[in-house]
């Protein structure tokens, strides 16, 4: 048996830890008993729903990676994150540890393939 990816797990642990906090985050913005509050909550999700967006499709293509092996799907998680980073500059630092992780395990992946 094949040992795991190591890089792959924590892109994908951080990644999804990631995911939560922002979800979370905004719906107690969007939810918020100010008015005002709820509306810029709302506004600010808008805005960050392309972002979300790609987080999630990365962080399942990461899951999968990992736990099937395929390289594939590591590099493409990896892309997502690279993506996602460039579609809300602003979240740059949330992302850039999974996405140069993913391309790591993938490296890592395509050279134990060749072996």
């Amino acid at each position: 048996m094949k040992k795991k990816n190591i890089w792959l797990l924590l892109a994908a642990l951080i990644g999804t830890a990631y995911l939560i906090y922002i979800i979370s985050h905004c719906v107690s913005t969007m939810f918020s008993s100010d008015s005002n509050e709820s509306l810029a909550g709302g506004l600010a999700s808008l805005m960050l729903a392309p972002h979300i967006g790609l987080v999630l499709i990365a962080v399942i293509f990461n899951w999968t990676g990992y736990l099937f092996k395929l390289n594939w799907a590591a590099l493409t998680a990896a892309i997502c994150y690279g993506v996602a980073m460039v579609v809300f500059m602003l979240y740059f630092m949330f992302v850039i540890l999974e996405m140069i992780f993913c391309f790591i395990g993938y490296g890592q992946m395509k050279k134990a393939a060749k072996e």
